[in-house]
């Protein structure tokens, strides 16, 4: 069973900063997928944050852009969410998932675990 296994996550103060990171133990799933990060925030629907191809082209949820930056380490098999200037409405579950695409959607094909993150003061 193919795992994407989180770290990172906490309590940050607004304003402050976070990173959070996804890593597997295949691959293969780094060599042929596109790495995407999502969150979920109470009583909300789960939302796009971002995502980073195998070329590492990025793109970002309009809501974050310019304050949260993902990238790869295909040598480790592990994406990164740099998190930046959090506010309270950043304050979500977030999960990172590995896809393709299939001309027409993003298919997610797997989930990591998903962790917490909490801006508060």
């Amino acid at each position: 069973q193919v795992q994407l296994v989180q770290s990172g996550g906490g309590l940050v103060q607004p304003g402050g900063s976070l990173k959070i990171s996804c890593t597997t133990t295949y691959d293969d799933i780094f060599s042929t997928r596109i790495m995407a990060w999502y969150r979920q925030a109470p009583g909300k629907q789960r939302e796009f944050v971002g995502r980073i191809k195998n070329d590492g082209t990025t793109k970002y949820a309009d809501s974050v852009k310019g304050r949260f930056t993902i990238s790869r380490d295909d040598a480790k098999n592990t994406v990164y969410l740099e998190m930046t200037s959090l506010s309270a409405e950043d304050t979500a579950v977030y999960t990172c998932s590995a896809e393709h695409y299939n001309g027409y959607l993003y298919l997610q094909n797997y989930w990591g675990q998903g962790t917490q993150v909490t801006v508060s003061s």
